[in-house]
């Protein structure tokens, strides 16, 4: 044979296994399982506030009775989703969910000579408000101060839900031992991570019933 013929099988050769391989590596590409895509856990602060949110049966803060403990609960109301109903002489705030059920919050009430009653709709919220005692509080109390800004030490605790057509609010405190009692000027009190979970669900213009004692 020919030094040219020998060149030609050559070549003719290794075409043949470059073309073998790259078929090889195609069918195992094939039998691989494909690349799932794992999604990202969603991480935003809404979602964070929603898992935060969750009502549960177990008893979420150590320094309240099983009884006044945030928890879904029977409660058969002819009321839409989303109104929030106020048992005063029971010292409970529910909000309807629907379908007879309710979360039901413990909650601190106004002391005797100050519990009221009515239908009203939220009409401001905030965070972390700033304390300016109303008149008629530093008449009977005048060594309150006229100012306290928002922050731990505020007796208004994390959030406030203002109620429209009165001076009374929806807000946390930071004395948990006051929750189940009458000892306010006529606001509602829950603890600051009660309140926070129902600022987190209420919107501007909710409906508020105060039942009467």
């Amino acid at each position: 044979m020919s030094s040219i013929s020998q060149l030609i099988c050559c070549a003719v050769a290794i075409a043949l296994l470059s073309c073998t391989t790259a078929r090889a590596q195609e069918s195992f590409s094939l039998l691989q399982p494909p690349q799932t895509q794992i999604a990202r856990p969603d991480l935003s602060p809404a979602y964070s506030s929603r898992l935060q949110s969750t009502p549960s049966d177990e008893n979420e803060n150590p320094q309240l009775p099983s009884r006044l403990q945030r928890q879904i609960v029977e409660f058969p109301s002819h009321e839409v989703p989303g109104t929030v109903i106020i048992d005063t002489a029971n010292t409970f705030l529910y909000y309807i969910l629907g379908s007879g059920k309710a979360i039901r919050y413990g909650i601190g009430v106004g002391r005797e000579g100050f519990t009221w009653s009515g239908v009203k709709s939220v009409a401001r919220k905030a965070e972390w408000p700033d304390w300016y005692p109303p008149a008629q509080m530093i008449v009977r109390q005048p060594y309150l101060p006229r100012m306290v800004a928002g922050g731990p030490g505020n007796p208004l605790g994390a959030r406030a839900i203002y109620i429209g057509g009165t001076e009374y609010r929806i807000h946390g405190t930071n004395d948990p031992t006051s929750i189940g009692k009458r000892v306010s000027s006529g606001c509602i009190r829950l603890v600051n991570d009660d309140v926070i979970d129902l600022y987190n669900r209420v919107t501007l213009g909710t409906k508020v019933i105060v039942l009467s004692m």
